[in-house]
């Protein structure tokens, strides 16, 4: 009697193939009950996915009507991996819904991944907010429920939108105070500015502070009431704690996004405006900062 004989490389085959349809599809039930939405499976990529179109939006682009089908619709998608269920979505936001619906993010164990536009000449102006996280159907699926209702919850222009009138030719701000949670930094037309380097490396040779790789703060306005707006340079595992302590710090996201390619380590770059006292704005920053890997000023 002859032995089948098997290579290893065919069992590792075979085995990865079992293991493949093994895992099957997310629980459909567990997503639609938690989500709040009715979703659809695709078996041969093993996705669960839930979608929610933006209908209620009026949008236009460069005077040309745009509907949910044409990129104005928000969705989920649920993947097994190994013992866990990974999720990946982006979110459909007008301007005043990103900071809400990032919170809920955050605040229920999911990563924002991005934030930009997808369009140009758009009214109103439309921004895309992409998630992602790793853990049990039921959590993951819980937390992008909570989203989705951020979502609900702020359409219509019910977030909070808080308009501040400053002149950086008017500026009178105290900077000492700046300087001393910040570090030294210049004062120049009605603007003080700090900047912080970081370096990375393109095509082998270091990239630094002079070449765009900084984190900066820029300062307008008086002691009294003043805004700052800024990027943070960042390695990718320092994203979502830079995040939650801007938020924390009541400093909104603008834009998370990439500046270079084939940059090594990879370095994101995170937009932030803020309002208020300037000694709590510059606050703020300094506790995202601190999240951060050593700098070099």
């Amino acid at each position: 009697m002859l032995t089948p004989r098997i290579t290893v490389a065919a069992f590792m085959l075979m085995l990865m193939t079992a293991t493949c349809y093994a895992v099957g599809l997310p629980d459909a039930t567990v997503i639609d009950k938690l989500t709040g939405v009715k979703g659809k499976a695709n078996e041969k990529e093993g996705v669960y996915k839930v979608q929610v179109p933006r209908s209620e939006l009026k949008v236009k682009v460069a005077g040309a009507k745009v509907t949910p089908p044409m990129g104005l619709t928000s969705w989920a998608a649920f993947k097994k991996a190994g013992e866990e269920t990974m999720v990946m979505g982006d979110m459909v936001l007008q301007e005043d819904q990103i900071d809400p619906v990032m919170d809920a993010a955050l605040n229920n164990g999911l990563q924002v991944t991005g934030l930009h536009n997808h369009f140009t000449f758009d009214n109103p102006r439309i921004m895309f907010m992409h998630i992602g996280g790793m853990g049990s159907e039921a959590d993951l699926a819980t937390a992008v429920g909570k989203v989705f209702a951020a979502v609900k919850e702020t359409a219509g222009g019910k977030a909070k939108h808080v308009t501040t009138h400053v002149d950086p030719a008017k500026s009178k701000l105290t900077t000492s105070k700046l300087e001393t949670l910040l570090g030294k930094g210049e004062m120049k037309d009605g603007v003080y500015k700090v900047t912080i380097g970081r370096t990375t490396k393109m095509h082998g040779h270091e990239a630094g502070k002079e070449m765009g790789v900084n984190t900066w703060a820029a300062f307008a306005g008086t002691d009294d009431k003043a805004v700052v707006d800024g990027d943070f340079a960042m390695r990718e595992s320092e994203l979502q704690d830079v995040l939650k302590a801007l938020r924390k710090g009541g400093l909104s996201i603008v834009a998370i996004h990439n500046h270079m390619t084939f940059e090594e380590p990879r370095i994101i770059f995170l937009h932030f405006w803020g309002a208020g006292r300037p000694e709590e704005l510059a606050k703020g920053v300094k506790g995202a900062l601190a999240k951060t890997a050593h700098y070099e000023q």
